[in-house]
C-alpha cells in the first residue's frame, strides 16, 4: 500500500510517500480502508517538534526520543471496513466509519487497523468521508474544552481567538448550540467566514483594540497560543474561565491549582463522535474545508498549514484523480 513515512523531526521534506506493507488486523481489531485524512495544526508542532516552551522533552518521550517512533503520522480518518476480527463485534465488511488513531498515528496510509472498541464509529451514507474527517480535529477539541471542561451555558458570552482556524470554526458553532454569545478574534480576510458560522461579534486583531474590555467575556478560548492568563483574567469576568490550548510547561502546571484556567490535551471518546454527527445531522454544524491534497502531495499540504494561513481544515483524499493545489 502506499504510506506516507518519515524517520526523523523536521521540515515538511522529512516526509516521504512510500510503499509499505498492509497491516493486517488483529482479532479484535478491523482494517479500513482510508478514503480521507488530514493535516492538522497538531501534526505539523509534531513533525517540527515546534512545540511549547518546556514540551519538547515530554513529546519526543511520547512519540521517539530522537526520532518518530511511529513510522506512519497522522491521528484522524474515514474510510470503509475490509476487513473484520474474529472478535470485533458492531462493525462489518463495508461499513463506513470514521475515528481516531490518537498517539498510535498511522492514519495518512491507504489502510489503517483499528481496535473497534476505540474512538471510531460509523458515518451515514449522506456524509462524505472529506467532511467526516474534518469533523473531528477542531470537533472533539472545541467540544471537550466547552462542554466537558467548562460546562457552557446559555446567555454567557464566549471569546474565541482564531476563530477561523479548525478549532476555532467548530467552538463558535458549538458555542453557538449551547446559546452562548460569541465574539471572534481573526484577520479581515476571515470576517465573513466566522459570522457565517454564528459568531455575533468579529474582531480584526489588526486594527481593533479590544484589551479594555474588562470584565466582559464569561468564557475566553485561546486556540492561536498568543494570550497568556493574565491578560484573560483583565477581560474575564468574576466567575470566567480561561482555555489556553497551546501553553508552555510553566501554564500547564498552574492550571492544576487554579480552577479559571483550563489547559490540555483534549479526551477523545466514542460518545463524542456520535454527538458531532448528530450535530451535522440536524444542522448545527458545518465542517469547514480550506484544501484538499491528494496523498502525494502531504509536503504541500504541510508547508500550507505552516503558513498560518488556513481556514478550517486541510484534508488529505485518497480517492483517484484529486488535483493537486496550486
Amino acid at each position: 500500500m502506499k504510506a506516507i513515512r518519515w524517520t526523523a523531526y523536521g521540515e515538511p521534506e522529512v516526509l516521504r510517500l512510500m510503499s509499505v506493507d498492509k497491516p493486517r488486523p488483529n482479532s479484535a481489531e478491523v482494517l479500513i480502508k482510508v478514503h480521507a485524512t488530514t493535516v492538522t495544526v497538531g501534526d505539523c508542532r509534531l513533525r517540527s517538534l515546534r512545540v511549547p516552551r518546556g514540551m519538547e522533552f515530554a513529546t519526543r518521550l511520547v512519540f521517539g526520543i530522537t526520532k518518530p517512533r511511529c513510522l506512519i503520522p497522522g491521528m484522524h480518518f474515514s474510510g470503509e471496513v475490509t476487513e473484520v476480527g474474529s472478535q470485533v463485534n458492531g462493525f462489518k465488511v463495508g461499513d463506513r466509519v470514521f475515528g481516531s488513531t490518537g498517539m498510535k498515528l498511522g492514519a495518512n496510509a491507504e489502510y489503517v487497523c483499528m481496535a473497534a472498541d476505540k474512538e471510531m464509529v460509523g458515518i451515514p451514507d449522506t456524509l462524505s468521508h472529506e467532511d467526516a474527517v474534518s469533523l473531528i480535529f477542531g470537533g472533539l477539541t472545541a467540544l471537550y474544552f466547552l462542554r466537558d471542561k467548562v460546562n457552557i451555558k446559555h446567555g454567557e458570552h464566549v471569546l474565541i481567538n482564531g476563530g477561523s482556524g479548525s478549532v476555532g470554526s467548530a467552538a463558535i458553532q458549538i458555542a453557538k448550540y449551547y446559546g452562548a454569545t460569541v465574539s471572534a478574534i481573526c484577520s479581515a480576510n476571515n470576517q465573513s467566514l466566522v459570522r457565517s458560522l454564528g459568531a455575533d461579534d468579529v474582531i480584526d486583531y489588526t486594527k481593533k483594540d479590544f484589551s479594555e474590555k474588562h470584565g466582559k467575556y464569561d468564557v475566553i478560548l485561546d486556540t492561536v497560543g498568543n494570550f497568556s492568563f493574565a491578560h484573560c483574567q483583565k477581560l474575564m469576568t468574576k466567575t470566567g474561565r480561561a482555555i489556553l490550548i497551546n501553553v508552555g510547561i510553566g501554564t500547564l502546571l498552574r492550571s492544576i491549582f487554579t480552577k479559571k484556567l483550563i489547559c490540555g490535551t483534549a479526551s477523545e471518546t466514542k460518545e463524542a463522535l456520535y454527538f458531532l454527527l448528530k450535530l451535522v445531522q440536524t444542522g448545527k454544524f458545518v465542517p469547514v474545508i480550506d484544501r484538499v491534497y491528494p496523498l502525494e502531495g502531504i509536503r504541500d499540504a504541510h508547508s500550507y498549514v505552516d503558513s498560518g494561513r488556513k481556514k478550517g481544515n486541510i484534508v488529505i483524499s485518497l480517492v483517484d484523480n484529486i488535483p493537486q493545489v496550486s
